[in-house]
């Protein structure tokens, strides 16, 4: 796709498949064309790389953490569960947030947890709220520790972000979608890989083997979760659609 912005005659013109299209630059169809390439763009150059939370890096894009915690404040849950530790960045955000409301606690599970980001984040203010699990997300010992570690009757939010290949998630929503609540979400993030696998830091098979295709999977097969971006509590934009690398990300379990 060819993308022309004339601040000029303040217009946004693509050029697609022989279609070409013209809308005014400042427009939501223009913003929502320039948000994905500003993504593609900044995701290539590290940009959710040069962000932390609370002392710990967190490698996130800014409106994935800010929706993250409109949906916990709504849900608040009683346990968060997040695959894929890395830093330990995203797991402070969500104590931090367990923290401000009073109610939650998280597990964090991840393959190999390095020596140095365990010692970070056990030496953290918020550690006494975080359940550190090494091994494998998918394995069943694994499932069954952190199983182990929910009470019954809790509300249970969980966020995939360990490896992103579509039969790993897949594997990953079949062994944890069954502690997810009525009302909740399991969130397999990073689908924005669909849109990454041409940068210069991309893979060709990401274009199929991506989180989102194992998202809608799974939800043709679980009729129970639905594909659903949560609502935003205030908005008095025109615009409906995040700017998101969690595209197709949100199961939310109706029953």
């Amino acid at each position: 796709m060819k993308i022309i912005i004339d601040t000029d005659n303040k217009t946004l013109v693509t050029e697609q498949n022989g279609e070409t299209t013209s809308d005014s630059l400042y427009s939501k169809q223009a913003f929502e064309v320039i948000s994905r390439q500003w993504l593609t763009v900044g995701w290539n150059q590290k940009y959710p790389y040069a962000f932390s939370w609370l002392g710990r890096p967190i490698i996130q894009a800014p409106e994935d953490l800010i929706r993250a915690q409109e949906v916990l404040y709504t849900v608040k849950p009683d346990v968060i569960i997040e695959t894929g530790i890395a830093h330990g960045g995203s797991l402070i955000y969500y104590a931090s947030l367990c923290k401000v409301i009073g109610r939650g606690r998280v597990i964090g599970a991840d393959i190999e947890i390095r020596p140095h980001n365990r010692k970070a984040i056990e030496a953290h203010e918020l550690f006494p709220l975080i359940t550190l699990v090494e091994g494998s997300s998918t394995a069943p010992e694994i499932v069954a520790r952190i199983m182990a570690l929910i009470n019954p009757g809790e509300t249970v939010l969980v966020f995939l972000d360990s490896n992103h290949t579509k039969q790993h998630v897949l594997n990953e929503l079949e062994a944890y979608y069954g502690l997810v609540t009525p009302g909740s979400y399991i969130v397999a993030t990073d689908g924005s890989m669909q849109w990454l696998y041409d940068t210069p830091r991309g893979k060709p098979e990401w274009k199929w083997d991506n989180p989102s295709i194992a998202a809608e999977e799974f939800a043709a097969k679980h009729q129970d979760f639905t594909i659903e971006q949560p609502m935003w509590p205030f908005n008095e934009s025109e615009l409906t659609q995040n700017i998101t690398h969690w595209p197709g990300a949100w199961l939310k379990r109706n029953v």
